[in-house]
């Protein structure tokens, strides 16, 4: 017997980004991802579905692979 799969609220982009007022300040796009962010991942924490140090450290190194390939490209295309 085969369980019914249970299907999540869809939600699009602009639910994602549009930025929301909360107590009067207009939050950017930028400040809400960034919450949304943080709330996933402490909630995912918690059940232990991921370890957030580990997270925290793999999205530094990302990070700085990121701009430091963007300053070399800067760099390249400055030669």
């Amino acid at each position: 017997m085969h369980r019914k799969k249970k299907h999540l609220p869809r939600i699009d982009g602009d639910d994602l980004v549009e930025p929301k007022k909360i107590t009067d300040k207009e939050l950017s796009e930028n400040e809400e991802l960034d919450t949304k962010l943080i709330a996933l991942v402490e909630m995912l924490d918690e059940k232990g579905v991921i370890n957030e140090k580990e997270y925290r450290r793999r999205v530094a190194m990302r990070l700085h692979e990121i701009s430091k390939a963007g300053a070399i490209r800067e760099l390249d295309e400055d030669l």
